[in-house]
């Protein structure tokens, strides 16, 4: 069980950082709040499950164990409903805003160009 959580929980990390490095190299406001709401709602699932599971196998079943378990799952829930419900809010803000989305700039064709 221990393998399972470790694994559960660099899967996890994993996620966290492929949101991450999304955030830095996406080019503007619109497409970086895709990694930041979204691949981060699964690296919190697999990384809370984990420790879940760690805290279920290795405590025992106690009371205690269980309630933390409960909290655990609660946690995930929560941010399952209020992460897409933020990610709007703010794209709303910035269309409000007047915040343009990244467009690709085509070089023009010059008469000294050889390409």
């Amino acid at each position: 069980m221990t393998i399972v959580c470790i694994l559960l929980i660099t899967a996890g990390i994993f996620f966290f950082f492929a949101g991450a490095v999304g955030v830095i190299r996406f080019p503007d406001f619109y497409s970086r709040l895709h990694p930041a709401g979204m691949i981060d709602s699964m690296g919190l699932l697999l990384s809370m499950s984990g420790l879940a599971l760690y805290v279920l196998s290795h405590g025992g079943l106690t009371g205690a164990n269980i309630l933390t378990a409960i909290k655990i799952i609660l946690i995930v829930i929560f941010v399952y409903i209020t992460s897409p419900t933020a990610t709007h809010a703010i794209v709303d803000a910035g269309i409000r805003a007047g915040l343009a989305p990244w467009t690709k700039k085509i070089k023009e064709k010059s008469d000294d160009d050889p390409h």
